[in-house]
């Protein structure tokens, strides 16, 4: 059985929050992909393990299974936006 983490942001200041997810992912050995108002992180290959999409403004999801240290680092991640804007987090 999975486990997935879900999601409701709202940033406003969006190109700052850019600047400091792409100095994350650099510092963490993640990749990053810009398009269309939504950011993508894509974790080393890890099998199980969704890239994490980030929207602008809106839901998300992305399933972890609880796959460490891939699951507590989207959590910090999505905690983050706060400092940006406003977000919602929840798990099952």
């Amino acid at each position: 059985m999975g486990h997935t983490i879900y999601y409701n942001i709202s940033i406003q200041k969006w190109y700052e929050f850019t600047k400091f997810i792409n100095r994350v992912c650099s510092g963490i050995g993640y990749q990053l992909k810009e398009e269309n108002e939504s950011l993508i992180v894509f974790p080393p290959q890890k099998m199980g393990v969704e890239p994490l999409r980030i929207k602008k403004d809106g839901v998300g999801f992305a399933k972890t299974n609880l796959i460490e240290p891939e699951h507590s680092i989207y959590l910090l991640i999505l905690h983050s936006v706060s400092s940006f804007g406003s977000v919602s987090v929840w798990e099952d």
